[in-house]
């Protein structure tokens, strides 16, 4: 069986973790990761404190096995949420969207692993001197918001630019992935996309079934305006977004209002029209509904068969 730092770092079987999805990833998709082997996340995205203590009881009482936290530093509930991580106990927090320096010392000093996602060897020296346990390293191939490099070439110099263990992130579906990840430098790896079509998952079938039916070329960036690319399935609103944001006539402020609460529509509504699916690059790899624990025990054995056996057409 494969066995990395990542996993003695967080008292795990399998070097996994499950993005921390907004209006996705909710106790129950959590619990059932950890319960697999890997480490599930639970998402506060902008949610209260009160939602995220729910949430967190909730995964505690479906799993004994350690789960994390995500932290959107965006969010305008964070100061709140970041004292409740440390008043409930969380075992890990995984931060985006944001410096998580300002509130990683009461996290530290609450025993808590922080892990926060980088899009560059600058943010991943940063937090690493603040005392990060890990850095994931996320490519632009993920779906949702994104940075500019892609995983392959951004892994392996956030492994060269830190000490501590790295987690891969962006563009990983199945074995062949989490193996090109070792060999990248990385101790682990963490996947959204492919935990959206767990049967455990709550996010609405409409959703489930765009990453299922998706092709190689059905993602796309918007948010492009922004400055915060946001990697999502193509549809309606997509299309409609991309187009406003590159017109002149139309205000910032029109285009946040345009978006807002989108992601709520495609999640929980499942408007498949003027929702926005966020999704990454491999869902054209995604073919079926499987259980958290299939998938993650299906890709570690096809992993360890590429890593034991090698390449068989390199000699």
């Amino acid at each position: 069986m494969i066995h990395t730092p990542i996993c003695d770092l967080l008292g795990i079987r399998y070097p996994v973790l499950q993005g921390g999805m907004a209006w996705i990833a909710d106790a129950e998709l959590a619990a059932a990761v950890s319960n697999a082997g890997g480490l599930g996340i639970i998402s506060a995205m902008n949610a209260g404190g009160d939602w995220v203590r729910e949430q967190i009881r909730k995964a505690k009482s479906l799993t004994s096995q350690p789960f994390g936290v995500n932290i959107m530093l965006a969010s305008p509930h964070v100061e709140e949420v970041a004292q409740i991580v440390v008043e409930e106990q969380v075992a890990v927090v995984t931060t985006g969207a944001g410096n998580p320096s300002k509130y990683m010392k009461a996290w530290l000093g609450a025993g808590i692993k922080v892990i926060p996602v980088v899009a560059s060897t600058g943010m991943a020296k940063l937090v690493v001197r603040n005392g990060a346990s890990a850095v994931i390293a996320e490519g632009g191939e993920s779906g949702g918001h994104v940075g500019e490099l892609s995983t392959i070439v951004l892994v392996p110099q956030v492994c060269d630019a830190v000490d501590v263990p790295v987690i891969a992130a962006g563009g990983i579906a199945d074995g062949r992935g989490i193996a090109a990840a070792f060999a990248l430098g990385a101790s682990g790896v963490q996947m959204g996309t492919a935990f959206l079509v767990a049967r455990e998952c709550n996010v609405h079938q409409n959703y489930k079934d765009k990453v299922l039916k998706a092709k190689d070329i059905d993602t796309m960036r918007t948010g492009i305006r922004s400055g915060h690319p946001v990697r999502v399935l193509k549809n309606q609103f997509a299309r409609d977004y991309a187009k406003m944001e590159f017109d002149s006539n139309v205000t910032d402020e029109a285009l946040e209002q345009y978006g807002a609460g989108s992601l709520r529509k495609a999640a929980v509504e499942g408007d498949n029209q003027q929702g926005s699916f966020m999704c990454g690059q491999i869902a054209g790899m995604i073919q079926e509904e499987r259980t958290a624990s299939e998938i993650i025990k299906s890709i570690m054995a096809q992993t360890e068969q590429i890593v034991t056996g090698g390449c068989p057409w390199v000699k």
